[in-house]
C-alpha cells in the first residue's frame, strides 16, 4: 500500500466524518413531512451548517475518487469506513465525554480489523471481469437490495427505519465507488470525450442524489448512534463485493487467509457498532420547537 493512497483515504475518511456529523445536526430539525422526499434538500440547504457538512463530504468524495484512481477498491474502502473514528472525535470534542472502554475497544476493533483484512488479503489487481451479465447482476441485485431497505423503511421509519436507510445508503455507496474507479479509468484512458459518452459517470451522479436523500432522511428520523454504524458499515462491504466482483480486484483465497479477512471484516464491524453507539455520539433528540425553522413559508 502506498503513503498516497493511504493518505489520500484517511483524509477522505476524515473529511466524511466531520461532514455527518454536521449533516445530521441540521437534518434533525428538518421537517419530518420531507421523510424519503427530494423537497429534504432544498430545506437544508437553507442551513449553513448542513451546506458546510456537504461541502466536507464533497470534499470526501474526491479525495476518495483519487485514492481509488491509485489503489484498488478493495483497499481503499475499509479505509474509508475510518470515518466513524473521526465523526466520534467531533462528536467528544462538541460532548466533552471521554472515549471510556467502548470507545477504547471499538476503536481497537475498527483499526484492528481493517490491518488484519489488508495484511491477510493483499489486495492487488487484475483483469476486469469482462462478462456484462456479471456486472448487471451485481449492481442490480445491489441497488436493488437498497431499494427494498429503503421501501420498507417507510413502514418501520419511527422503529428501525433509519437502520435500513442508512444501510441502503451504505450498499448505493458502495456501487457509486466502483462506478467511480471505473469512471476515471475511462477518463484516463480517453479523455473527456470518452468518459462523457459512456453511463458510468451519470450512475455516479444517480446514486450520490439517492444516497443522500436516503442519509439525510435517516439523520431526520434518529440520531447518529442509530443510522451512522449501518452506513459505515455497509458501504465497504458493498465496495469490496464490487471491486472482486467485476472490477478485477484481487485477495489472498488459501484457508488461513480467508479466515483472517473474515475475522477482520467482522472486527471491523464490530468496532463500527460499539463507535457508533458510544454515548458521545449526539443522541439527535428532536424538539418541536426547532421543526418550524426549517419550514418553507
Amino acid at each position: 500500500m502506498s503513503v498516497l493512497v493511504l493518505a489520500l483515504a484517511v483524509s477522505a475518511a476524515c473529511c466524511l466524518g466531520f461532514g455527518f456529523v454536521l449533516q445530521q445536526s441540521a437534518a434533525q430539525r428538518a421537517p419530518l413531512g420531507d421523510f424519503l422526499s427530494p423537497r429534504l434538500l432544498l430545506d437544508l440547504m437553507k442551513v449553513p451548517s448542513w451546506l458546510g457538512g456537504i461541502a466536507l463530504m464533497v470534499g470526501g468524495m474526491a479525495l476518495g475518487a483519487a485514492a481509488l484512481a491509485q489503489g484498488r477498491l478493495s483497499l481503499v474502502e475499509p479505509l474509508l469506513a475510518t470515518n466513524l473514528l473521526f465523526a466520534l472525535a467531533l462528536s467528544r470534542r462538541r460532548t466533552g465525554r471521554p472515549l471510556g472502554r467502548q470507545g477504547w475497544a471499538g476503536l481497537a476493533l475498527l483499526a484492528g480489523g481493517v490491518t488484519a483484512f489488508l495484511l491477510a488479503g493483499e489486495p492487488h489487481g487484475g483483469g476486469a471481469v469482462a462478462d456484462p451479465l456479471r456486472l448487471w447482476l451485481i449492481i442490480g441485485g445491489t441497488v436493488g437490495t437498497a431499494l427494498l431497505l429503503a421501501t420498507y423503511a417507510r413502514r418501520v421509519r419511527l422503529t428501525s427505519g433509519p437502520v435500513l436507510l442508512a444501510l441502503a445508503a451504505g450498499l448505493l455507496y458502495g456501487v457509486q465507488d466502483a462506478l467511480t474507479r471505473v469512471s476515471g479509468e475511462r477518463f484516463a484512458a480517453g479523455g473527456p470525450a470518452q468518459l462523457l459518452t459512456s453511463w458510468q459517470p451519470y450512475a455516479v451522479l444517480l446514486l450520490g442524489v439517492m444516497g443522500l436523500i436516503l442519509v439525510q432522511s435517516a439523520f431526520e428520523s434518529a440520531s447518529l448512534r442509530k443510522s451512522l454504524p449501518a452506513l459505515t458499515a455497509a458501504q465497504p462491504l458493498a465496495g469490496i463485493a464490487c471491486g472482486v466482483g467485476f472490477l478485477g480486484d484481487r485477495l489472498r483465497t488459501d484457508a488461513g487467509a480467508l479466515a483472517w479477512e473474515a475475522t477482520g471484516l467482522i472486527a471491523v464491524v464490530a468496532g463500527i457498532v460499539l463507535l457508533g453507539l458510544h454515548p458521545a455520539m449526539p443522541r439527535g433528540a428532536r424538539t418541536p420547537a426547532r421543526v418550524p425553522a426549517l419550514q418553507t413559508p
